[in-house]
């Protein structure tokens, strides 16, 4: 598994939108590596770890994961989603 960061084009402290240009970059060197793009991981920094309405709005792929990070708390927690036609439901993270 891999993990590569994106800009941020929203300029914004609350709103993420992934750089179209990073997102194209990062898929076809996938792509030439026989690789795939099974999720995106992102935090919010003053709310838990679920979907917001507009992490709901932009989920582009329904079979991603959408791992979102809380950092509320002292103890950071990550949680992963799936995003289907506008429904929510959590998945398991197994470490390894």
């Amino acid at each position: 598994m891999e993990f590569h960061a994106c800009r941020n084009t929203a300029e914004s402290k609350i709103i993420y939108t992934v750089d179209p240009k990073d997102h194209l970059r990062i898929e076809r060197n996938a792509e030439d590596r026989g690789l795939a793009i099974i999720g995106v991981v992102h935090s919010h920094t003053h709310t838990e770890p679920y979907p917001s309405p507009t992490d709901v709005a932009q989920a582009p792929d329904p079979d991603w994961h959408y791992v979102i990070i809380g950092l509320k708390r002292a103890a950071p927690e990550t949680r992963s989603y799936r995003i289907i036609d506008g429904k929510i439901s959590e998945s398991q993270i197994i470490p390894g």
